[in-house]
């Protein structure tokens, strides 16, 4: 924090569920929350995913109880894909990975709720209202363009 206020450029990881966690985070290894508005710029949450095999990747809709929780989720259950695994991927449907995001971008809104001592769902809330796209939202756009499936994106979201 102090190299920070300082006006020196500090990268440097957490483990959180997401974006707006890493600030409670942060005040629960008792950074205050001022200093934690004067120098936080911006938070990306990042996770890995892995890519559908582009050689046996095909359209595929879910049937039964995957298809309701799905809809449930936002998923467009009409624009999903799917592998069956082919020699390319030594029949596992996935080769490669790619990251979904989450960047919250913290600006004087978001800094007054931080001093203020705002909960985790205010965060959240402030995130969505400036258009922060979650992790699952990210997910859910890579599998409706077939770049991973619905079933990894919930693996590592929900």
């Amino acid at each position: 924090m102090q190299a920070s206020l300082t006006g020196h450029l500090v990268l440097s990881t957490l483990h959180t569920n997401d974006a707006p966690s890493a600030v409670t985070r942060l005040n629960n290894m008792d950074v205050e929350s001022y200093l934690l508005a004067a120098s936080l710029e911006v938070v990306l949450a990042q996770r890995l995913v892995r890519k559908l095999c582009s050689e046996c990747r095909e359209p595929a809709n879910p049937t039964g109880s995957a298809r309701e929780r799905l809809k449930e989720l936002g998923f467009d259950v009409e624009k999903l894909y799917a592998s069956k695994g082919c020699p390319r991927c030594r029949s596992s449907g996935y080769s490669g990975r790619i990251g979904i995001f989450e960047l919250f971008c913290i600006d004087d809104e978001i800094r007054d709720l931080i001093v203020g001592g705002a909960d985790l769902q205010a965060l959240r809330k402030a995130a969505r209202q400036h258009g922060v796209r979650s992790l699952f939202e990210d997910g859910v756009a890579k599998a409706s363009q077939g770049i991973t499936s619905a079933d990894e994106v919930l693996r590592v979201t929900v």
